[in-house]
């Protein structure tokens, strides 16, 4: 598949959005909020930035891809649908017992994850390890991960932190969304964790800080990214929690809380409109 110019991109995170709230309404249960704030950097890694093949998800050469804030699951799946892992009609089955979307990714059931997560803090490691095992049998492959900013108050992150330092690897390359909210309010106010700037660049990471909604910046910070030697990139994405549903965003309540038919209906309503217009 051909890269996805910027214009295309944008509709692409637009539907899959639509997609990812559809699922958690069907379902009656799921994370909209952090779904809704990280798609445009699925959608930049998944149908731009990434080395992949829906036909061949398991092929040895391909990049790697690990959600750390394994509970934002709707917007992975809603990005592997509409790449080709998958048909997008399975999404209506979104943690049912019937079917392979667990509320959490699956690496055994669902094509093209890569990494089972859910456990908050430990999809970093993860990804170091994937980073570090492409160094050590001489592979180019690059490896991606999303965090979210309410996760990395678990120490685990900062000890994969420090190892990808250690071992210079500027083969990863992870996101941290920047929302500024988690489940039980402001992540200032539940454990302060600013300025990540200075944290990330005193650990030896290479840092740039972007709008985590800004197309064009996330295509440019994940080219700067393939640019840096011997040290890691962390990209600190700025976003909105529930972004594109305006009474979801920066909502702490729709951190993990389904809407009710009522409020279903004005998002899809929202959503919808937003496809139009970048359709038009």
């Amino acid at each position: 598949m051909e890269k996805l110019d910027v214009k295309a991109l944008r509709l692409a995170a637009a539907k899959s959005r639509l997609l990812a709230v559809d699922a958690v309404h069907e379902a009656a249960s799921g994370h909209p909020g952090g779904s809704l704030s990280c798609l445009d950097m699925l959608t930049a890694l998944y149908f731009h930035e990434m080395n992949i093949d829906p036909v061949d998800p398991k092929n040895p050469a391909r990049d790697r891809f690990v959600l750390s804030k394994g509970h934002c699951s709707p917007a992975l799946y809603a990005t592997l649908a509409q790449r080709g892992y998958f048909p997008v009609e399975d999404l209506k089955l979104f943690r049912s017992i019937k079917a392979h979307l667990s509320g959490h990714p699956d690496m055994v059931n669902v094509p093209g994850v890569d990494m089972s997560t859910g456990s908050l803090g430990q999809g970093l490691s993860a990804a170091v390890g994937m980073a570090l095992a492409a160094k050590l049998q001489g592979q180019t492959y690059r490896t991606y991960a999303i965090c979210g900013d309410g996760e990395i108050e678990e120490g685990q992150i900062w000890e994969a932190v420090m190892a990808a330092a250690k071992w210079k690897l500027d083969n990863l390359c992870a996101f941290v969304d920047v929302n500024g909210l988690q489940i039980d309010g402001a992540t200032a106010d539940v454990m302060p964790s600013e300025p990540l700037d200075a944290k990330f660049a005193a650990f030896n990471w290479n840092v740039v800080k972007i709008d985590g909604h800004d197309m064009e910046a996330i295509l440019k910070a994940l080219a700067e990214a393939r640019e840096a030697k011997g040290r890691p990139t962390v990209i600190l994405a700025a976003t909105v929690k529930g972004k594109g549903v305006s009474f979801m965003e920066n909502q702490a309540g729709w951190h993990g809380k389904a809407p009710n038919d009522e409020q279903f209906a004005q998002a899809r309503a929202e959503l919808e409109a937003q496809i139009r217009e970048l359709e038009g």
